[in-house]
């Protein structure tokens, strides 16, 4: 008896609308002969047991490493729909290599076939109901569609490992600025309401040990969430790491601008900028804490990093040249007096059902 009770010349016959599956990476070689034990022992499950496993003798003539004729054969049917041998396969062929091992027993792989089965007969039904026809339904086909032929493409593309080193290296000489690592200064501030009150205890801080700086700040700053009593008092008002002033890198959305200018202006670590910072109605006094130099990272370092832009780079040419190609195949016609007569409501809206086109 086979998995699915077919015994002598009856073929069991299968349908598929498959389930999303993680990955797309193609069967192993290990899953090959237990495919086709699958099908050739019919009469016999423990053929697929005792199925060798990792054989690399076993060549893929074919994608999933069935023969087509192989892949055309039926193992199930719903309703009028027929699944066959080469589907079965693709389902098992996009999942990723360890839920692969999930389907190494027969027993399973009746479980994933049913749930093909499943899903299935719900296509059928949400057809029979018009499903199909709406909207959003026809939308996300066409983003699944989409989504599949740029993963096609992708797969088209050099992997960042085959990019010559003569390239990488061009990219570095050309950007050598992207990969300067700019100057980094730690911050920490006292901030008050009163202007007085922060001249006062600027001069205190001036002259504070790191202790004593500590002390400030937790007697007297609005800021409570930048040092907490329990914790270091080299830490106390601490705001983080910044870069200079306009530069990309460095940047921190706790650091206003004025006090990301102030402490680069402070000499050194542990000093305190000699003005009080106003910034929002509120004054600052400002500490560096910390400070790490600029430095150029090598080739070696940036290597990784280059590759992958490299490689967007392509996957995003790739992806222009297709549309050029599309839209020379496949003319396009944009009404652009139709698309400004289009009115989006706004929140609030009675019209929250969508966009209104006035006819």
């Amino acid at each position: 008896m086979g998995p699915f009770g077919a015994r002598g010349g009856t073929e069991p016959r299968v349908v598929v609308s498959m389930p999303p599956m993680s990955g797309a990476s193609r069967v192993t070689r290990t899953a090959v002969p237990l495919l086709l034990a699958w099908l050739a022992g019919a009469c016999n499950e423990k053929a697929i047991d005792k199925a060798p496993a990792g054989d690399s003798s076993a060549a893929a003539p074919a994608a999933s490493g069935l023969s087509p004729e192989l892949a055309q054969k039926p193992i199930a049917t719903v309703g009028d729909k027929v699944i066959t041998l080469g589907e079965f396969a693709a389902t098992i062929d996009r999942m990723d290599q360890f839920e692969r091992l999930r389907y190494q027993s027969v027993e399973r792989r009746r479980q994933l076939l049913d749930e093909i089965i499943k899903a299935e007969l719900l296509a059928i039904e949400a057809k029979k109901r018009g499903l199909d026809q709406k909207p959003e339904t026809r939308e996300r086909i066409r983003q699944i569609l989409r989504e599949d032929v740029m993963r096609q493409a992708k797969r088209e593309t050099t992997a960042p490992s085959d990019i010559p080193e003569s390239e990488v290296r061009e990219y570095y000489e050309k950007n050598r600025a992207s990969f300067r690592d700019p100057e980094r200064r730690r911050v920490a501030h006292v901030v008050v309401a009163d202007e007085a009150k922060a001249k006062q205890l600027l001069e205190q801080a001036k002259k504070a040990s790191p202790t004593e700086w500590g002390k400030l700040v937790r007697d007297h700053s609005l800021d409570k969430s930048s040092g907490s009593a329990s914790g270091p008092v080299e830490l106390a008002g601490d705001l983080g790491i910044v870069g200079p002033p306009g530069a990309e890198k460095g940047d921190n959305p706790r650091v206003p601008e004025a006090l990301r200018a102030a402490v680069f202006k402070v000499g050194a670590v542990g000093g305190v900028f000699d003005e009080v910072v106003k910034d929002e109605g509120k004054f600052h006094i400002v500490r560096m804490t910390g400070k790490t130099d600029a430095r150029d990272r090598t080739l070696a370092e940036a290597e990784r990093t280059i590759r992958v832009a490299l490689l967007q780079e392509r996957l995003k040419n790739a992806e222009d040249t297709l549309e050029k190609e599309l839209r020379a195949k496949y003319p396009v016609k944009v009404d652009d007096k139709a698309l400004e007569k289009v009115q989006v409501p706004m929140p609030g809206d009675k019209a929250d059902a969508g966009p209104a086109v006035p006819k």
